[in-house]
């Protein structure tokens, strides 16, 4: 079974998603995945995948939109210049949490997985206009990337990381000086550079076959739980495995506000142990949404 069904319906989404998970709010504005270069990386693979005919389809609708030169563009539409639709970004559950299973939002209106059903659905609606397809696959490009960001798939009291200070000979930019900016920005810069193109080129090119085709057919509650599983991972440094939860320190459960910060170090070992989980998320992302929008951008299936 294909990662969505061919009618644009809810119930066809929830049949391959039939799963629900925990989810508290975080306070807009606080995270951004990615960064540029990353966001570029997964929507310049998923173009380079997409069969011919949604590539057509894709730039048709793109070229509707004098601001967006490429779909790697695009697909920072939704960080920039305010973040757009902000609790569709991310998703946070309970500390107790050990694995993400179903698909809901039970503590929160919305959150990351409802956005890529909600607009996929919209992209493959042959009824919806241009330009609410348009919007629509602009944003399904930036959600998919988002899902794949391990930090944002996390916890709410520590807002995703952004309240845990690092020292870093890499992070130069106080803005950046945590936890989640290390995962946007420093690993894919230190690791990758700054060239999405390239990047994207030699990573599409090292997807195996056997990849390529598992990749397809995991559904976005997989992928989810993908990004939790490296978030909690103890070598990541995000949490503290203790009775049943992953406390934000060994002595403290839940960050409180305005208690202070603690620090992680991240140095060349740290970057060098993840660049290679990066790249992949990377990789995952980009075939997942070019299996998207093959499926949505190609009329004979919508009619």
């Amino acid at each position: 079974m294909s990662v969505m069904s061919a009618a644009p319906t809810l119930k066809s989404f929830a049949r391959v998603c039939a799963v629900a998970l925990l989810v508290v709010t975080l306070a807009p504005g606080a995270v951004f995945a990615w960064g540029e270069t990353g966001h570029r990386v997964v929507c310049q693979i998923a173009y380079d995948e997409l069969k011919p005919a949604a590539r057509v389809e894709l730039d048709r609708l793109l070229a509707q939109d004098p601001g967006m030169e490429s779909f790697a563009d695009a697909c920072l539409y939704a960080d920039n210049p305010e973040r757009i639709r902000w609790q569709d970004h991310f998703m946070n559950v309970p500390r107790s949490t050990l694995a993400i299973t179903v698909f809901d939002c039970p503590l929160a209106e919305t959150c990351v997985l409802p956005a890529i059903r909600n607009d996929f659905l919209v992209v493959l609606n042959a009824d919806a206009s241009d330009m609410a397809r348009v919007e629509a696959v602009k944003l399904l490009g930036h959600w998919v990337g988002d899902a794949h960001q391990p930090m944002h798939i996390s916890f709410q009291d520590d807002r995703g990381a952004n309240s845990i200070a690092v020292e870093s000979e890499f992070v130069a930019d106080v803005e950046n000086a945590n936890l989640h900016g290390v995962w946007d920005y420093v690993i894919i810069a230190e690791s990758l550079g700054d060239d999405y193109v390239a990047i994207a080129r030699e990573l599409r090119q090292a997807i195996t076959g056997r990849q390529r085709l598992a990749w397809r057919y995991d559904s976005p509650i997989e992928w989810v739980n993908e990004s939790f599983q490296l978030t909690i991972s103890a070598t990541t440094g995000y949490c503290f495995h203790k009775q049943g939860a992953c406390w934000y320190e060994p002595d403290n459960m839940l960050l409180d506000e305005g208690e202070v910060w603690r620090n992680l170090r991240i140095d060349t070992e740290y970057v060098q142990a993840h660049a290679t989980t990066v790249s992949l998320r990377l990789q995952q992302a980009g075939v997942r949404l070019a299996q998207l929008l093959n499926q949505s951008l190609i009329r004979e299936k919508n009619e």
